[in-house]
């Protein structure tokens, strides 16, 4: 085998030789005995010309091994290479991604032209090392040598990546002194730097002031408007380009076509359609897979199969488009996706990340989770478990199964953790009800370099809200203030739900008040509240002023009317909000709508009219519609439908407790003791035991968790005394005096 040793150097055996060298003998034409006496200086002399073309072929190849071969007979024939072959060296490096190896060079090499320092930024650019791009682009200037389009080029990229926008200002401004903003390289690195810094104005004024345009200039632009979601720029951009006679390339189609899933417009993706169609380009690889890719996230799934089916050839990113698609619809089809999965495997496609990450997210949805350990077993093969995408992908699905130690060893083999891990990671411990350890993981977070985005923010919040730890809410709350966060409006409604559920409603509606643009989701949170504590009427007439205010109600904000009517007891208002739901806004309702239905109804006597639209619902299978049933059955004392609805629970849930104490509760309040005594006794058969109330107290860092008649607390003798005292406290205050209180409050 080939092994390196010391610095460059390379130690053949006699059976590796040929196995070796046969390709590139065949590639460029050198014979096995020139290119075998590489590995021995002393067969072999060669001048700069040859060690240059050698060097040459390498870098274009793409592979580096003749350049170290190369490299290494350079150094034990003690050659002193000119500037031109160190630049040759230098580039052959970057070009096969060998950067370790290329800055060596670059330390060791006596003199240094523009030319050396263009190589080595420009590799790390590629490489995604900005800010050591930046650092050589500094060294450069403080060289005094003479810059030129292609340093400037590395500068430029490092500020639109950082978004630096007063830094790239002040490139543009080196640029014009230089007089290099007449070169269209230069121009295109401006529009793409403005862009990614969100001034589009700025790119589109320099694009207008441009004289001599190129396909490029045009693609920059239309690729920027797209990243920052300027729609209707995009389109406007792209119909210009048609009229100038301009030829449109895959990159710009694919680009606009993006575009179209950004605002989720059907229709100005079928016009592109038609115009690609005419074009003949409808089959091509890179916009046929994202034509199939809009009309999938656009909620036209038949068209993206049909897409899928006719393209004559598919690549991995066709297939990865294609299982995305599956998810991106109403209706979701796991299965599909996981065949799609299967035939790529078939046809001995190259798995990618995207694809791994596609179907565990297809298996969190469908709640395969078996499948999604086999899934996991195949990332560990392929040796894509460090991705960070991934490993936010199992995560999800570790927290699904209740596993949060199996999510943090994903964490833990994260190579590079970004806030999407982090946050996913957090999500874990939340959907665990390990509030505590979520606290953790959100302090070292905010304690590492990376800086906790609104969508983590809104979590903890939420988090705060459920398990009723107002305290550490407004901690969260505090750190969002400070740095900024709170302005964005998921966070002011994550603020509006955790006050609401902590009972304070007046700093929950001045919350509501406060925000500059409410969307649909606040406007939910808000009538959710407001439901929640009895405050139907107002609650219906927010959801009115949102619809005046041009919102069109999705089913987050019908959900939380039908729950308003509901404990409101408006029957007629909440059955004229769930037809309006199909009939005016063409909204299929879910499981959780027609539960409100049905506990609307049921609330109201209507039992027979609720159990009739259980039937018919399509989701009979869902335990909680029948749960809500059964608990309505008990407040009407309907023993006979009681039994009935009971039944066809212990069905779906036969280890679940609540509706056996519901039944047998149901019999005790009707009178009928020995159905009831029944009801144990089939339990205790089952061997079904009622899991305890629980109830949390967070102090601190700390959790305490306590069950009724609870003793195992370390200060439980402490607690009871205190609770003895507050009782003997109480029933000291005479009956007059306790009415006087009563009276005044």
């Amino acid at each position: 085998m080939l092994h390196l040793q010391g610095k460059t150097s390379f130690k053949f055996n006699n059976t590796t030789h040929k196995s070796l060298f046969i390709p590139y003998t065949k590639q460029f034409g050198y014979n096995y005995s020139l290119l075998s006496s590489l590995c021995n200086p002393k067969n072999m002399v060669l001048d700069s010309k040859g060690y240059t073309k050698l060097i040459q072929k390498s870098a274009n190849s793409g592979s580096p091994v003749l350049g170290k071969l190369a490299h290494t007979h350079m150094i034990k024939s003690s050659f002193k290479p000119c500037l031109y072959l160190l630049n040759n060296l230098l580039n052959m490096y970057c070009k096969t991604r060998e950067l370790g190896h290329a800055r060596k060079v670059f330390d060791r090499m006596p003199e240094r032209n523009i030319i050396t320092f263009n190589s080595l930024i420009s590799g790390y650019s590629q490489m995604g090392f900005r800010e050591q791009s930046m650092k050589l682009f500094l060294e450069a200037r403080d060289s005094n040598l003479k810059l030129d389009k292609f340093t400037y080029a590395g500068a430029l990229g490092f500020c639109g990546e950082k978004c630096d926008l007063g830094l790239g200002k002040l490139l543009h401004a080196l640029v014009l002194v230089n007089g290099l903003v007449k070169e269209v390289f230069v121009v295109n690195v401006l529009i793409n730097m403005y862009c990614k810094c969100g001034e589009v104005d700025q790119a589109m004024s320099l694009f207008d002031r441009t004289d001599e345009k190129d396909k490029e200039t045009w693609n920059s632009l239309i690729s920027g408007l797209v990243r920052v979601a300027a729609v209707e720029e995009t389109l406007s951009m792209l119909a210009k380009m048609h009229r100038e006679g301009m030829k449109l390339t895959t990159y710009v189609l694919g680009s606009v076509l993006k575009a179209c899933c950004i605002n989720l417009k059907k229709e100005n993706g079928m016009v592109i359609h038609c115009y690609v169609a005419k074009l003949g380009m409808e089959f091509d690889l890179v916009v046929g897979t994202a034509l199939l890719d809009m009309y999938a996230k656009n909620g036209s799934l038949k068209e993206s199969i049909k897409l899928f089916s006719l393209m004559p050839v598919k690549n991995v990113v066709a297939y990865n488009a294609m299982i995305s698609g599956f998810l991106h619809t109403d209706d979701i089809t796991c299965s599909e996706a996981f065949k799609l999965f299967m035939d790529m495997q078939r046809q001995g496609l190259k798995l990618s990340p995207t694809t791994f990450s596609a179907v565990l997210k297809a298996c969190c949805i469908g709640k395969a989770l078996e499948y999604g350990k086999q899934i996991h077993a195949l990332i560990c093969k392929n040796n894509f478990q460090s991705d960070e995408f991934i490993g936010s992908a199992l995560i999800e699905l570790y927290a699904l199964m209740g596993s949060p130690e199996d999510g943090m060893r994903c964490f833990a083999s994260t190579s590079k953790r970004d806030i999407a891990s982090w946050t996913s990671m957090i999500d874990c411990h939340v959907q665990n009800e390990e509030l505590v350890s979520a606290f953790d993981m959100f302090r070292q977070l905010c304690l590492s370099c990376l800086r906790p985005e609104e969508y983590t923010i809104s979590l903890m919040m939420s988090a705060c809200a459920d398990f009723a730890a107002l305290s550490s809410g407004e901690q969260v709350q505090g750190y969002a203030i400070k740095s900024g966060i709170d302005a964005f409006t998921s966070v002011k409604t994550s603020s509006i739900s955790m006050y609401a559920k902590s009972g304070n409603m007046a700093l929950a509606s001045q919350i509501f008040s406060e925000v500059e643009r409410p969307d649909i989701a606040t406007y939910s949170a808000m009538i959710s509240c407001l439901a929640q504590h009895g405050f139907a009427s107002d609650a219906l007439n927010l959801f009115e002023t949102m619809k005046t205010c041009g919102f069109r109600p999705n089913q987050q904000a019908f959900l939380a009317v039908l729950i308003a009517c509901c404990h409101g007891g408006l029957v007629t208002e909440g059955l004229n909000y769930f037809q309006a739901m199909w009939n005016e806004y063409r909204i299929s309702p879910n499981e959780k709508h027609f539960t409100c239905i049905v506990d609307l109804l049921g609330r109201t006597g209507r039992l027979s009219d609720a159990e009739s639209l259980i039937l018919s619902s399509g989701f009979q299978n869902h335990p909680v519609m029948w749960k809500a049933l059964l608990s309505s059955c008990r407040v009407y004392k309907n023993s006979v439908l009681g039994r009935r609805v009971a039944e066809r629970l212990m069905e779906l849930e036969p280890e679940g407790s609540g509706s056996y104490v519901l039944l047998h509760n149901i019999y005790n309040e009707s009178g009928v003791n020995s159905c009831g005594e029944e009801v144990r006794e089939l339990m205790r058969d089952r061997g079904v035991k009622k899991e305890p109330a629980l109830s949390c107290i967070v102090i601190g860092k700390q959790a305490h968790w306590f069950t009724v008649s609870d003793s195992s607390h370390s200060s439980s003798h402490m607690i009871y005394a205190m609770l003895q005292q507050q009782l003997d406290t109480m029933n000291s205050v005479d009956h007059e005096t306790l009415v006087d209180v009563c009276s005044v409050t």
